[in-house]
């Protein structure tokens, strides 16, 4: 995911220099304040730390601690003590990361007089509650979607107390994990948030609901559309890799793949595999109209780069090499890549990016995220590679020493069950893998679905840009006059307290 991945990825850090455990992007972030280039209308964000309690479920736990909280926020746009507070549940990586590519909230707030908030994921980032000591067992227990929600609800009341705005409906926002987040807090802080607009957001395959097989069977299709020969050759690069492989014909593979170091076992192939369908899953979600900085650089319409790279000769193995370049590769300053510090296998088979964040998504896979999808070669065009729930369970035992629970977010935060709940938005765009694990029907007037044709992962979150299809321009408009009423209903109640 973005995570999920990216997830997301999440969701998903992928580093372009061998070694480098960061995007090149954060080497960018050199003071407290930092001028962003979200909008036409360019705000100021100042970078701020709020005190958080470490434990919200045990007054015992580990001292009853604190920690320091990282959030990013504007008031240029703000009517002040009257407008309303857009607030981003920040998910899996560093904040900066979000508030630069989600300008069409900055737009919004400019629009209807807003607080903008940006918020930090605990264990993300520099939101680090023991430091570099936050992956260590016990002290990584506290890092749960719960605890994360609570974060958020003790923020965002605080902070209102702190700048007067009481009055202030709380409408948030989140793409990815972080629009599960946002859908959360609606369900569980309902007092204290008037709307959500969940981008994006997984809550039904990350909940176990829906077929393993359909993420990369999506990804499949994105590729697919562009030229069915495009998924055929993709399919027969990977039998080709298979058949040398199998006569472990490594030196060849060490060659076609421009690899550091020449596989010598199954498990070697078996990450270079992994190394190569992720390629393919960023390429999918990032399939913006434009260029992007976000997760790396990727040039426009990355799946027809993609395909037109994949059918440019007829040496396949040397155009799915190519082709993992778009995203591996994408400066050309790399002479070799390293399978073991470019991919990282972990509970998460759409990829988890490396450094602290990786640890962290790695763990939340292995015990709320359920994030068991599969490809097959059937279904899709990549190599049978699958990660059952025994799969998922036998990884996070040796590596966190944790028993994930399959059915808990299901049972915790409604599952597909979710019709009395009210003023949520579920955006997908159709060319993301992710919006098949999402809510793609309307469930009531005010539980609206919002489906984006031509439209990769949270779009609609993203600034405008003078590439967007009409059909994006067309759902923030609709985004826009669904929150400006909910803003208004809260107002209102407000006023009758």
């Amino acid at each position: 995911m973005s995570r999920i991945l990216d997830i997301l990825a999440a969701t998903l850090v992928i580093c372009f220099t061998v070694g480098l455990d960061a995007l090149p992007f954060h080497s960018l972030i050199k003071s407290k304040q930092h001028q962003v280039g979200l909008s036409s209308t360019d705000p100021q964000f100042t970078e701020k730390y709020f005190t958080q309690i470490l434990d919200h479920f045990n007054f015992n736990s580990m001292g009853n601690g604190s920690f320091q909280q990282r959030y990013l926020i504007t008031d240029k746009y703000w009517k002040t003590g009257y407008g309303p507070i857009f607030f981003y549940t920040g998910n899996e990586g560093d904040i900066w990361e979000f508030a630069l590519n989600s300008g069409f909230i900055i737009e919004l707030a400019a629009q209807q007089g807003a607080l903008v908030i940006f918020a930090e994921h605990r264990y993300y980032g520099k939101s680090l509650p023991f430091g570099e000591d936050s992956f260590h067992i016990p002290e990584v227990g506290l890092l749960t979607v719960e605890q994360a929600l609570a974060d958020y609800a003790v923020m965002i009341t605080e902070l209102k107390q702190e700048l007067v705005a009481s009055d202030c409906p709380v409408i948030v926002f989140g793409g990815s994990y972080g629009g599960m987040l946002s859908v959360y807090m609606r369900l569980k802080y309902p007092n204290i948030v008037a709307g959500a607009l969940a981008a994006s957001a997984p809550i039904l395959s990350t909940a176990g609901l829906g077929d393993p097989r359909q993420f990369f069977r999506d990804v499949t299709a994105d590729f697919q559309n562009i030229s069915p020969e495009c998924s055929d050759a993709v399919r027969g690069a990977f039998g080709q890799l298979k058949e040398l492989a199998e006569r472990q014909d490594y030196s060849l593979i060490k060659e076609k793949f421009a690899l550091c170091k020449a596989p010598s076992s199954p498990q070697d192939v078996h990450q270079l595999n992994g190394l190569l369908r992720n390629a393919f899953t960023l390429m999918a979600m990032l399939d913006y109209p434009y260029s992007t900085h976000f997760m790396g650089d990727m040039p426009a319409n990355p799946v027809k780069v993609g395909c037109d790279t994949m059918l440019s000769g007829p040496d396949l193995l040397t155009n799915l090499r190519n082709t993992a370049g778009i995203v591996y590769n994408s400066t050309g300053e790399l002479t070799c890549f390293n399978l073991y510090k470019l991919f990282v296998e972990c509970a998460d088979p759409t990829g988890c990016g490396l450094g602290f964040n990786s640890m962290a998504w790695d763990y939340q896979a292995c015990t709320e995220i359920d994030l068991c999808f599969e490809s097959n070669n059937v279904t899709d065009m990549f190599p049978p590679m699958f990660f059952t729930e025994e799969d998922r369970e036998s990884y996070c035992t040796k590596r966190w020493g944790v028993v994930p629970r399959p059915n808990w977010l299901k049972v915790h935060f409604w599952g597909d069950d979710l019709f009395t709940a009210s003023n949520i938005i579920f955006s997908n765009g159709d060319l993301d893998p992710w919006a098949n694990g999402g809510v793609r029907k309307s469930l009531s007037s005010s539980l609206v679905a919002i489906n984006i044709s031509g439209g990769a992962h949270h779009l609609d979150l993203r600034g405008s840009n003078d590439a967007d299809p009409g059909s994006v321009i067309k759902a923030r408009k609709t985004e826009s006059q669904l929150i400006e009423e909910w803003v208004k209903m809260e107002k209102t109640r407000l006023k009758h307290l």
